[in-house]
């Protein structure tokens, strides 16, 4: 089984759709097997986008995931990482297909609701930047 790390974004928090994003992840046959609402300071989301330090968005960026909670979670699945950027659709949600979660939630290339792992490098990485081995529990039986 495969995990990647997946965040509703503060906007998606603020309006409320937390559960239908949820429930989505859920009806795609992903299990949460780590999980916790933060708010993350300034300097914990620049750590996180930490790949993307110099790019003309990164203060945006950090900005906007530094304003208000998000919901952190690990996702478990076969094939989880790609599936679950399917489900998200493409990072515009202007140009994300019908019926993904970012064209569903999002409103803007940066407040498109949710993120996740583009690959299993990078979920590793993101997984351990909010998680330790404590807070994940056994789904195998």
């Amino acid at each position: 089984m495969e995990r990647t790390l997946a965040i509703i974004k503060p906007d998606a928090v603020k309006r409320g759709v937390m559960g239908e994003i949820i429930s989505l992840w859920e009806k795609a046959g992903f299990k949460i097997v780590a999980g916790k609402m933060l708010h993350l300071s300034q300097k914990q989301a620049q750590g996180f986008y930490d790949v993307h330090r110099g790019k003309p968005f990164f203060e945006s960026l950090t900005d906007f995931m530094s304003s208000g909670p998000c919901l952190v979670l690990v996702l478990e699945g076969e094939d989880v990482i790609q599936k679950n950027r399917k489900l998200m659709g493409a990072t515009d949600p202007a140009k994300a297909a019908p019926g993904t979660l970012r064209k569903k939630y999002g409103s803007s290339i940066e407040r498109n609701a949710v993120h996740g792992s583009d690959g299993p490098d990078t979920a590793k990485y993101e997984i351990d930047y909010f998680f330790n081995a404590l807070e994940f529990i056994d789904n195998q039986g």
